[in-house]
């Protein structure tokens, strides 16, 4: 796998829920600011494939904690292609503590080629699925 940066922020008190720590809601939205990045490092163009009618939409994802964050830490998500399919591809994301560079959390995430006039899944362009797959490091199906 080719792992690329996506994002780096700062936790802030408000992230933070009675326990001290990140809430759970706060990792999605990090997460989700990164995986819109995916597409980019693959060299993608969300501009050109919106021109289609295209776009990709989350039709599964799963997020692992192993480490909580507190207030004050600064964070980085990095991410990798995992496997690209006929109309879907699937990416992994990593969250880090930035200073110590501590997982302490991943994202699963399967995304689907998505017709926005139809609004219904399509085959992902061959441009597009050859691009993902050198990002993926492999010619996977």
């Amino acid at each position: 796998m080719i792992w690329h940066e996506l994002t780096r922020a700062i936790v802030m008190p408000a992230h933070c829920d009675v326990y001290g720590h990140m809430n759970v809601r706060h990792y999605a939205a990090f997460f989700d600011d990164a995986g819109w990045h995916m597409l980019a490092k693959a060299g993608v163009s969300l501009a050109e494939l919106h021109a289609q009618g295209l776009g990709s939409v989350v039709a599964s994802l799963t997020i692992d904690f192993h480490r909580e964050l507190k207030a004050g830490q600064l964070t980085l998500v990095s991410g990798a292609f995992v496997r690209v399919g006929n109309r879907s591809f699937s990416y992994e994301l990593r969250l880090f503590e930035s200073e110590s560079m501590t997982h302490c959390a991943t994202q699963k995430t399967v995304e689907v080629c998505f017709d926005t006039r139809a609004r219904l899944s399509t085959p992902l362009p061959d441009g597009v699925r050859e691009l993902l797959r050198r990002a993926a490091g492999a010619a996977s199906g």
